[in-house]
């Protein structure tokens, strides 16, 4: 399973939890340390431990891919999963205002979630304003002059 492959499926497990502000960084050539962020908001200390497991088990269930490094506690709201190349953080609001991630890699772009195409939107129907037909100016008729009799 390539990198970005496996940072989006965390991105989905995450989701899947009910986690909200989903996003994944590319950080290929920004950082030595990992090439994908992913970045997941866990609004309750329940919620928190429901998307580290969530991820934990379906990456290996799934793709039989255990975490390489598993690190914070949920007292300290932040936990971090580590899968080769990809770094997944589950926050808190509180502690993702703070720590700011997303501010701190602004260089990073932010990658789609998902594989598929974005839908494109119908086109907006644009009505022409009406345009008021004028009638063309006829000439005058000319008037049949009335032969006098002689």
């Amino acid at each position: 399973m390539e990198d970005l492959e496996l940072a989006r499926a965390c991105a989905l497990y995450a989701d899947d939890k009910k986690a909200e502000d989903i996003r994944i960084l590319d950080l290929r050539g920004l950082s030595p340390i990992c090439d994908y962020f992913v970045l997941v908001t866990a609004t309750s200390t329940p919620q928190l431990r429901a998307v580290r497991d969530e991820i934990i088990e379906r990456m290996k269930d799934e793709h039989d891919t255990p975490p390489d490094v598993k690190d914070g506690n949920f007292e300290s709201q932040w936990i971090i999963l580590v899968y080769g190349n990809v770094m997944v953080h589950v926050l808190t609001p509180e502690k993702r205002e703070f720590y700011a991630l997303e501010e701190l890699w602004g260089d990073a772009p932010e990658l789609a979630l998902t594989l598929e195409e974005p839908k494109q939107e119908p086109k907006p129907v644009v009505k022409k304003a009406a345009v008021k037909k004028v009638a063309a100016k006829k000439a005058p008729a000319k008037r049949a002059t009335k032969k006098k009799a002689d």
